[in-house]
């Protein structure tokens, strides 16, 4: 059961917000995702055990994507 949740604000190259879009969605431990409209270009949830995962998610897996510019991780307060 995952205790953690982050979400990743993503910026990508014009023209490449479908296949990024895909590309992050199939990942394994991506819970949602959606394409947006504003200052940037998709938003991920992610559910993981720990914040020091989602951080090496998002290094390894995220900012690895063709197209991918920027990341902004956004991690939930576990109170």
């Amino acid at each position: 059961m995952a205790m953690s949740v982050g979400y990743v604000l993503v910026d990508v190259e014009p023209g490449t917000e479908h296949s990024v879009f895909e590309a992050a969605s199939a990942l394994s431990f991506v819970s949602d995702s959606q394409i947006l409209f504003g200052e940037h270009d998709l938003i991920l949830k992610i559910d993981a055990e720990t914040i020091g995962e989602i951080a090496r998610m998002v290094v390894e897996s995220i900012r690895s994507i063709e197209g991918v510019t920027n990341t902004k991780t956004l991690a939930c307060a576990e109170i």
